[in-house]
């Protein structure tokens, strides 16, 4: 009925927050070069930007309410005339549709923030391991 409002207002929070992430990274980029410090301090630990992880947390979580309202307007369950969602129709329907919400809509949403955060972990050690220095065996 309406499940892909709880995913769609975790994206729009995403969005903001990444926001604000993505503008304080640029400011402390922007000191990091006003002190002086040579490109190689700058860059000696490769790691991925907060920004960018939230990034791929905010593709998900926007691609799957696109997927989801799409798929609830082939349905006939999301109309262009007001009150939009057939379900908000009636007091009945509308606590069944609140219902769906916070059961599918909002286990649809942890379920995909907890895939990102296996995701970020992942990308975390591998980027981990791709700083150690590599042992050469010698003969």
């Amino acid at each position: 009925m309406a499940c892909f409002t709880a995913t769609l207002v975790e994206a729009v929070a995403v969005t903001i927050a990444k926001t604000v992430v993505k503008k304080k990274e640029k400011e402390r980029e922007t000191a990091l070069m006003q002190s002086g410090k040579t490109i190689e301090e700058k860059t000696a630990a490769p790691r991925i930007k907060l920004s960018e992880k939230l990034s791929w947390l905010n593709m998900m979580l926007w691609g799957g309410s696109v997927l989801l309202l799409f798929e609830h307007v082939w349905h006939g369950e999301v109309v262009p005339w007001f009150p939009f969602l057939t379900a908000a129709s009636s007091p009945e329907s509308t606590q069944t549709m609140l219902h769906e919400i916070m059961t599918v809509g909002v286990g649809m949403t942890v379920l995909v923030t907890a895939v990102w955060a296996v995701m970020v972990l992942a990308a975390d050690l591998i980027a981990g391991r791709s700083e150690e220095p590599s042992e050469e065996v010698t003969a």
